[in-house]
């Protein structure tokens, strides 16, 4: 698993931002790293109960990781027509990136692999990243009751740190 202080590993996966079902491009981690702080919030599955609070409490904290610069994305397996669905249907105001392939969740270590004993998913996590690519504060869930206000919040004090600097 990828640690604080490492470099977060590079990844190209389909971006899904939510205009249509269709609504899908290319998204590289090396090509926003350096715009302000990088907020990956792995999540295991669109549409579930827990997933839809984790990303709707970063919606609606958003405007405060705008005002720092920062950039919040949405990382899980789903395919990416799925997620633009999700994102239409949350009113999401972030993209979602479609790790289907299950690249990025390798590269940091955060694979779940009992979801519903069938799926390989996204271990619910979070990564901050500053402008040199550096993961500055990393997250993942240990039990499944986690509150995400205080979460956010504390992804969001980091971020603001980062702006600081």
């Amino acid at each position: 698993m990828i640690e604080e202080g490492e470099p977060a590993p590079d990844f190209t996966v389909p971006i899904a931002r939510g205009e249509a079902y269709n609504d899908v491009g290319e998204f590289s981690l090396s090509e926003h790293v350096g715009e302000g702080p990088v907020v990956l919030a792995f999540f295991p599955a669109a549409f579930t109960s827990g997933c839809t609070e984790e990303m709707c409490t970063f919606r609606d904290s958003l405007s405060a990781f705008e005002a720092v610069d920062a950039s919040v994305y949405g990382l899980s397996t789903d395919l990416p027509f799925a997620q633009n669905e999700f994102i239409r249907q949350e009113g999401l105001t972030f993209p979602l990136l479609s790790d289907f392939e299950h690249e990025a969740i390798r590269a940091y270590g955060v694979v779940r692999e009992d979801f519903y004993d069938v799926l390989f998913v996204a271990e619910r996590s979070v990564f901050v990243l500053d402008e040199r690519g550096t993961v500055v504060y990393r997250w993942v869930e240990s039990e499944s009751d986690t509150d995400f206000e205080a979460l956010v919040g504390k992804v969001r004090e980091v971020a603001e740190t980062l702006s600081e600097r």
